[in-house]
């Protein structure tokens, strides 16, 4: 019976969370450290990609491994967005641009140092994946990761890059 009120409540969040607009809480970009709002980091018109992680997450950290070796070939195939950000303490920024700079990552990353943007999306763990549509609308959202994963979120991406 638990699992099925879980179940429930999960499924009215989502349903909640893919009719909400995008939330304008501030976010920091790490490479400029410029405060920028959220919704304003969407591209319109194209599908974006939001892996949310912590540096403390190894999870997380495989997470985003795992799809930065297939963007490559991945952005050949479909076009669209990819972007991270860390939900780690502001005192922590300098260890976000570090482990950023060392994995050679070239999307975007942010840091939402109050958590702003998390209690915006009503998550309470990382790694938490968001794929926002084409409309600017939540279309795809998941928390948790297992190797090979990243496949459900390719294929996501794909599907919401050919609808019209």
């Amino acid at each position: 019976m638990t699992k099925i009120v879980m179940a429930l409540a999960g499924l009215c969040l989502s349903i909640n969370l893919q009719a909400q607009e995008l939330p304008d809480t501030q976010i920091k970009d790490v490479n400029s450290g410029k405060k920028i709002a959220f919704n304003e980091t969407i591209e319109k018109g194209k599908v974006t990609v939001i892996s949310f992680w912590a540096t403390w997450c190894v999870p997380c950290k495989k997470e985003i491994k795992n799809m930065s070796l297939k963007l490559p070939a991945l952005k050949k195939e479909v076009d669209f967005n990819y972007m991270t950000v860390s939900i780690d303490e502001a005192r922590a920024e300098g260890l976000v641009r570090t482990y950023a700079i060392s994995q050679g990552w070239s999307f975007p990353y942010y840091i939402d140092p109050n958590s702003d943007l998390k209690r915006s999306f009503s998550f309470q763990s990382v790694p938490y994946t968001v794929i926002i549509d084409k409309n600017g609308k939540v279309a795809f959202s998941h928390t948790g990761y297992e190797e090979g994963g990243e496949e459900e979120i390719i294929a996501k991406v794909k599907e919401l890059v050919a609808a019209k």
